[in-house]
């Protein structure tokens, strides 16, 4: 099980009504105009965890999208064409070959970046080719370096008109979309902007024990230096900005906290040892999983300057799905002409219209048992 907290510390941002949205308990089709549902969408990795998820969100909430699915094996790729049907199909793709990923991407409405790990990265490979064919595109990294080179294209999709989302996952992506939302409820009761303060605290720190509400109840979370610390602090214009992450059971906690601590940073730098890291404790999180779960769940919550904290939960019981369906959401909003061209984050206007965010929030929420937003803590 997975938990996050962002705590976004607002000296003069003042407190709204608070509201409660209801869940789904399915992954509900979508209406969508007739250009958008005809889209084609190519799903790198999409054979993976987070990539096989968002394929099959995909086909659950627009069936008529023809979904391309992007990998290197053809035998895991025919085995999810197999499960999608017979509006997708598989694409042999190497994401560090630009031939390669330009030719996937041709006559492709949006691409899918689920190809991680996005760690230690040194090129954009995959945006590049997007601007160059002039695709959509949205990707779920979750590295602070990665996201603000990403960024760094910015000028070039301008030019070439082409809409893109960096950070466009569960967390950060949604994550992202809730801290903006109480941010911006705030903002409309005070016309008054918000000090400016950032700060800087060790990764894996800073434990602090946090209330989840229903299903999740007390856990204790770590500091971490998530890219939407940075990101929120510099767009939303929050002076303190935090984000905090844990596990359940405790012992996968010490074994980050193990990690962070023993292990030398060179280490933690070389791609291809955190790689073998992850294959080797793989089926040892697999089989934790099938025995306590593989919940997960956010709280966003937003402190004002009359001592009040808004606050916003989303628990979901399953985070393989939810991911997947997480990022489904991003994609159908891009593809509905809810960015406006250029490379943009989640909480930034232009990466989400404000206008739509209720809907990527509703959509993001099939499936949890526990979503609420703008609430007091004391309503918790």
């Amino acid at each position: 099980m997975s938990c996050l907290c962002m705590h976004l510390d607002s000296i003069k941002a003042q407190t709204i009504a608070c509201g409660t949205k209801q869940s789904e308990n399915t992954t509900k089709t979508v209406h969508l105009p007739e250009k958008a549902r005809k889209s084609k969408v190519l799903i790198l990795e999409g054979t993976g965890r987070v990539g096989g998820s968002t394929a099959l969100a995909l086909a659950k909430l627009c069936p008529d999208f023809r979904i391309v699915v992007g990998g290197r094996n053809r035998d895991k790729g025919a085995a999810m064409v197999a499960t999608l049907g017979e509006n997708s199909e598989f694409a042999e793709v190497n994401i560090d070959d630009m031939n390669s990923l330009e030719t996937a991407l041709n006559d492709v409405d949006l691409v899918v970046h689920a190809a991680g790990r996005f760690q230690q990265a040194d090129k954009c490979t995959v945006l590049e080719a997007s601007i160059h064919t002039k695709t959509a595109y949205v990707d779920v990294c979750d590295d602070t370096s990665y996201v603000w080179r990403a960024k760094s294209f910015m000028e070039k999709a301008l030019a070439a008109n082409i809409p893109a989302i960096t950070t466009g996952g569960i967390y950060p992506g949604v994550s992202n979309v809730m801290a903006a939302e109480l941010v911006r409820a705030a903002r409309t009761e005070s016309k008054v902007e918000p000090e400016r303060l950032r700060i800087k605290l060790k990764p894996y720190s800073g434990m602090l024990n946090v209330d989840f509400g229903k299903g999740i109840r007390k856990k204790d979370v770590f500091l971490l230096n998530f890219p939407d610390v940075r990101s929120a602090h510099e767009i939303l214009g929050v002076p303190t900005v935090s984000a905090r992450f844990g596990t359940a059971p405790f012992f996968w906690n010490w074994g980050m906290l193990a990690m962070t601590n023993l292990l030398p940073s060179e280490f933690l730098r070389d791609r291809s040892k955190v790689q073998q890291l992850v294959q080797l404790f793989d089926p040892v999180v697999r089989a934790v999983d099938g025995i306590a779960g593989e919940r997960v769940s956010m709280r966003v919550d937003l402190e004002s300057s009359d001592g009040r904290t808004t606050v916003g939960i989303f628990t979901h019981k399953q985070l393989s799905i939810s991911v997947g369906i997480a990022t489904a959401a991003f994609a159908l909003a891009i593809l509905e002409g809810s960015t406006q061209p250029g490379v943009w984050f989640p909480e930034e206007p232009e990466g989400i219209a404000i206008e739509a965010r209720e809907v990527l929030l509703e959509r993001a929420a099939q499936g949890t048992s526990n979503f609420v937003m703008n609430k007091y803590t004391a309503m918790l």
